[in-house]
């Protein structure tokens, strides 16, 4: 029950971080295409950003 829990709030704290942080809500598209296209960006970036923070050898931003 507690290993679901930190499930959810993983879960939560990533879409919030896509939402606020990288612009996953900022879509005004016409179209489905686009769309995906928009999710998938946004999610590669926040892979970027997670792989940067878990990286040991990378620079600490000032």
């Amino acid at each position: 029950m507690v290993r679901t829990a930190k499930v959810r709030w993983r879960v939560e704290h990533d879409y919030r971080e896509l939402r606020d942080g990288l612009g996953l809500d900022h879509f005004e598209g016409r179209n489905c295409l686009g769309r995906h296209r928009h999710v998938t960006l946004t999610s590669l970036a926040q892979v970027f950003r997670t792989v940067l923070r878990l990286d040991p050898k990378a620079p600490v931003p000032a």
